[in-house]
């Protein structure tokens, strides 16, 4: 076993929650480890919009210039393809800050994760890549973190880290041995995420379109290098009899995500318009289920970010943002705390001060996911946007798209 190493904080997942808890913390003096099991760069099932409100944070995580020059058209308009129908209003923007009255746009992952774990690293972070923690133990007034080399055998060589602060942004769709993993079970219910880039797509640039389909939903959005990227969740139990028709119909194995693929253009006519003379960029991704909902902030020993600490239901494209803004969240009230003490309170006031920002969104989310996937809910949504457009606006507000993050005042600097 290798020599242990000690840290401040060590910080397990290397996406977009554990980046900006991580940078925000080693510009603050911390030594900081960030334990990611993947090379980068890769592409992750994602929506990939990032809403303006974000953008005084990507400045203070020193990112912001890349993301305006990387990053995909404004998104001007919010849609709704839904059946035949296809309806649009206007996108809020940003409501203060150096974004003020600007637009969110799309950056696929595989550009913005190897961002902010490049700006981590200049910060100071040290990185521990592609390497996977498998076990969190007490240790005196801190914790131990063992780590393995992604892909290698159980009897590998280990590596010991200490640190009295784990941050766990390891999402919540792997199962696995960390305290702060959920538990997999296998539900009807579930939902599944797919993902895909498509070059040469008709979708409007400055467009975001929500796509209701039976059994599930996604939406679309121009990312960065003229990639289209579309996202989905579908019924685990609706993609199993797709499977089997499509399956029957063909003589042949079908894949989950041809069935999906199959099913959104037969469904949907806005994305089979987008994608008619569109090519696949990439294979198709999946991962899930999805586990939305509210789940301790502070548990443990072990502090959560993204998705660990909470996920709303992907229809409201707030993912990123939600990820960014609790690593910073946390970042904050661990930078008053202070290195060695404080963890308990600093808890308390991370958990209060994410169920501020966020449990809005997660509960509006919640709402719309359940019109889209129940019974007539898809028809019914229809109906109240085709009269009221402007309820595709009033959703993008509620979801959070247009409101300041905390800690940061108009000009994006930190108070």
């Amino acid at each position: 076993m290798r020599r242990p190493s000690t840290h401040d904080a060590i910080v397990i997942g290397g996406g977009p929650a554990g980046t900006s808890a991580a940078l925000a913390l080693a510009r603050r003096g911390w030594a900081v480890a960030i334990v990611e099991k993947s090379p980068f760069p890769r592409r992750k099932v994602c929506g990939e919009y990032i809403s303006a409100s974000n953008l005084a944070l990507l400045d203070r995580l020193g990112i912001g210039d890349a993301w305006r020059a990387e990053a995909g058209p404004e998104i001007r308009r919010v849609g709704l393809f839904s059946g035949d129908t296809t309806i649009e209003a206007p996108m809020p923007g940003a409501r203060c800050g150096p974004a003020r009255g600007g637009f969110g746009r799309a950056l696929g992952r595989d550009i913005l994760d190897a961002l902010l774990l490049d700006a981590a690293c200049s910060a100071g972070a040290e990185v521990f890549q592609p390497c996977r923690a498998v076990a969190i133990e007490g240790d005196g007034d801190g914790q131990a973190v063992r780590i393995q080399p992604t892909g290698g055998k159980a009897g590998d060589e280990a590596t010991i880290l200490r640190a009295p602060v784990i941050v766990a942004a390891h999402g919540s769709w792997e199962p696995g041995p960390l305290p702060s993993q959920l538990g997999k079970v296998n539900r009807p219910s579930d939902l599944l995420g797919f993902k895909a880039h498509f070059t040469g797509s008709s979708l409007p640039p400055d467009l975001m379109p929500l796509l209701t389909f039976p059994g599930g939903y996604g939406g679309m959005v121009l990312a960065d290098h003229g990639r289209m990227s579309i996202s989905c969740c579908i019924r685990r139990d609706r993609l199993a009899r797709l499977r089997g028709s499509l399956a029957a119909e063909r003589g042949g194995h079908v894949s989950a995500a041809e069935a999906v693929a199959h099913h959104i253009m037969a469904t949907c006519r806005g994305a089979r318009d987008a994608l008619e003379q569109a090519r696949l960029d990439g294979p198709w991704l999946a991962a899930g289920p999805i586990r939305p909902g509210i789940r301790a902030g502070y548990e443990k020993g072990i502090f959560r970010v993204g998705n660990a600490a909470g996920e709303s239901h992907p229809i409201i494209a707030e993912g990123i943002s939600m990820a960014l803004q609790s690593g910073w969240l946390l970042a904050e009230e661990l930078g008053r705390a202070g290195r060695k003490a404080g963890r308990e309170t600093a808890g308390r006031r991370y958990e209060a001060a994410w169920r501020g920002l966020f449990s809005t969104r997660v509960l509006a989310a919640e709402a719309i996911a359940r019109m889209a996937l129940g019974p007539g809910g898809a028809a019914l949504m229809e109906t109240v946007v085709r009269n009221f457009p402007r309820t595709l606006t009033l959703g993008a507000r509620l979801s959070g798209k247009t409101k300041p993050v905390p800690g940061l005042d108009v000009s994006g600097l930190a108070r």
